[in-house]
Order: structure tokens, then sequence, then C-alpha cells
């Protein structure tokens, strides 16, 4: 038997005293697809879509925002989930790893990356994979990075460029020389269509 102080002090724990959060209905429109889910306001756009919707490809790696592993595609633009409420991005559109490609073919991105060894152990290739594919994005836009030579005009698609544009994407395996050229082959490739 426990000694009847601690039972007490055990009883009163502030823990114990909190409310329970509260639970949101949302829509998720993920790859296509309207999915309704019933989630905290706390959980973060990777644990709906790896919890909830079974949708693994996108990695949990550091969870605080600093490896890419987690990137995915909203409204076209690169995010890292880790760090994003799922309530958020009701009515966005979302694209993760699994939603890209179409009729069973592979992305343009996808097929660079096996075609150029862009991964080893493929943790980070998801990440990778829709990192690349917004970073191409941004820069058809010609939004400038910190490697740009001239704000004002168009960058140049250069190595230096796609390494800075990259950069909040790791890879521990080391994988960097395959990944600038699946991207840069994925550009061309996207260029000559």
């Amino acid at each position: 038997m426990e000694h009847p102080v601690i039972e007490r002090k055990r009883a009163a724990s502030p823990e114990s005293q909190l409310p329970s959060p509260s639970i949101d209905q949302i829509t998720l429109q993920v790859n296509g697809t309207a999915h309704t889910l019933r989630v905290e306001p706390r959980v973060s756009l990777l644990d709906a879509l790896r919890e909830h919707l079974d949708l693994t490809g996108t990695k949990k790696g550091c969870n605080q925002g600093a490896c890419g592993a987690c990137t995915v595609l909203v409204n076209g633009d690169r995010i890292l989930s880790c760090l994003a409420l799922a309530v958020q991005f009701e009515g966005a559109d979302i694209i993760t790893i699994e939603g890209l490609g179409s009729g069973g073919a592979l992305h343009t991105m996808q097929a660079a990356f096996v075609e150029q060894d862009g991964f080893q152990c493929g943790y980070c290739t998801p990440g990778q994979i829709c990192s690349a594919i917004g970073m191409i994005q941004e820069f058809k836009a010609g939004l400038p990075s910190a490697v740009s030579k001239d704000s004002s005009a168009a960058p140049e698609f250069s190595d230096e460029e796609i390494k800075e544009r990259m950069s909040g994407n790791l890879c521990r395996c080391g994988a960097y020389v395959g990944i600038c050229a699946a991207i840069r082959g994925a550009f061309k490739a996207e260029a000559t269509r």
C-alpha cells in the first residue's frame, strides 16, 4: 500500500484537472480526394496525413522543421508538414508523394530520381521530391534565392541555385550528387515538353 500523503498528491495533480482538448471536424483535400477527419486543433498536418489517412510516404524526420523529410505541396507551394496544423489547411489542395504521377506513371521528378540514383536509403526521398517540385515552381516564377546574382533578373538554373534552394532538405546518406542531377534532369525534361 502506498503512503497516504503520496496518494493525496497524485490525486490533486494539475494534469488531472485539465479540461480535455476539443475535437474539430475538418475536411482535407489530399491527392484529389476529400477526407473528413475528427482531430484535435493541435494535430500537425504530418500526423493527420500519416496517422489519420495512412499516407505514410511523408516522413517524420526531426519533427521540428529542420530536415525537410515531411515536405508536401499545398496549393503548389512546398511546406514542412510537421510545423503546420491540419486545421489550417481545410479547403487547400494538398499533394503528398502518393499523389504525384498519374495513370500509374511516375511524375517527371520521381522518374528522374530513379534514373539518376537520387537516393540511397530513401527515407528523405519523398520530401526531397516534393520540395524539388515546389522549388522548380518558385524558380519558374522568378523568385530569387540567396545566391541569385541579380535579384531583378531571372536566376540561372545552376547547381549553386539548386543546392541553395534545396538546403532545407537533408540527406543523411549524402546522395546530393544524384539529387542535383535528378532535379536538373527533371527541369530539362519539363522544359522540352
